[in-house]
């Protein structure tokens, strides 16, 4: 299937040293025909393992997209779309299983939304415990809810996790929801210009969805589809390097979106020792 023919949905998958995470998410997609006309493209971050030979041997009818180096989340993500010719996209990562009929679901209530493009399913995590996959538009104040809420999560506060529960339950529109699983109408994604390509790894998603809301956009979460989210499997690989991309990310998004605290974040980060390098 080539990028002149246009499909109902483009599934977008970057893979940075998961093969098996890749190829699980993989058989997710295909083990069950999908309703929906679509194309894959795996776009391989310059993986040292072997993804993309296993990809080709087990998966032929699957678009393999190489660069020869890791250019970050954005950059392959956006090459992917280029590639492709479809109504919707999907972004996926790859350490996900999406179960059958789910995208056809999601297609089926953006394209009924008004005024939404993008939505985002209910993301749980390998045991069905629901993820903070949706917020509020990052700042000090709700960056520092966010981490504490994630905390409360981790050391499993009921309050917090009945909280979490409840919302995962009901449709409702934050300010952004994760990339992890993310679908947009391509129309609205061509509007603003994709993903900025500033962002390495880590808040590209946000800043997205904060370029559609100011297009006047909805961002819809919706529970009635369910993806399993086997979270940073990527980064668990070089976790040093992996917290300055996440630092040189920050940095770039408030520099960005919040240039009144640019300067007192980088003090904060050298104090911390964790300023990245430039």
């Amino acid at each position: 299937m080539t990028p002149t023919q246009c499909v109902d949905l483009a599934i977008v998958i970057v893979s940075y040293n998961t093969s098996r995470l890749t190829t699980n998410c993989l058989q997710s997609l295909t083990e069950v025909p999908q309703t929906v006309s679509h194309q894959i493209v795996i776009v391989d971050n310059g993986s040292s393992d072997d993804t993309v030979r296993i990809v080709r041997a087990q998966y032929p009818q699957v678009k393999i997209i190489e660069l020869k180096r890791n250019l970050g989340f954005a950059v392959a993500t956006n090459r992917g779309i280029a590639s492709t010719n479809s109504k919707f996209v999907l972004m996926l990562n790859s350490d996900t299983i999406v179960p059958s009929g789910s995208l056809a679901t999601l297609i089926e209530i953006l394209a009924h939304t008004p005024g939404a493009a993008v939505v985002g399913p209910r993301l749980v995590d390998a045991t069905g415990r629901p993820e903070l996959s949706f917020g509020n538009m990052l700042s000090p104040l709700n960056e520092c809810r966010q981490k504490l809420l994630g905390i409360a999560l981790t050391l499993g506060i009921e309050p917090i996790k009945e909280w979490l529960r409840y919302r995962t339950t009901i449709a409702h529109y934050p300010d952004w929801v994760s990339g992890a699983c993310l679908l947009v109408k391509r129309s609205c994604g061509l509007e603003v210009g994709w993903l900025d390509e500033r962002f390495f790894l880590y808040g590209e998603d946000v800043d997205f969805c904060a370029s559609l809301r100011a297009a006047g956009y909805r961002i819809l979460f919706s529970p009635e589809t369910q993806v399993t989210h086997l979270r940073g499997q990527s980064g668990n690989t070089i976790p040093n390097r992996t917290n300055h991309i996440y630092r040189q990310s920050q940095l770039s998004f408030y520099k960005k979106h919040h240039p009144q605290f640019f300067t007192a974040l980088r003090c904060y980060l050298t104090l911390r020792g964790q300023l990245p390098p430039n």
